[in-house]
């Protein structure tokens, strides 16, 4: 609830993600039980913060300073 009218949300109160890991709002990334209504798995969420962290590291990697 602490996210509403801050970030897209479903109709359940999770996270919207594109491409698994994109957030409605520019350089704010998804990973884990956020996003992951289904199988909120302790290995589920680490592979989706893998994959968060790459895009993380590409964003930050592409700010211009």
């Amino acid at each position: 609830d602490f996210l509403k009218g801050q970030i897209g949300l479903d109709e359940k109160g999770y996270i919207k993600v594109t491409d698994e890991v994109f957030s409605s709002v520019q350089g704010v990334f998804v990973a884990g039980d956020v996003s992951d209504f289904k199988y909120r798995q302790a290995v589920t969420a680490a592979g989706s913060g893998t994959k968060a962290t790459l895009e993380v590291e590409h964003y930050l990697e592409n700010l211009k300073a």
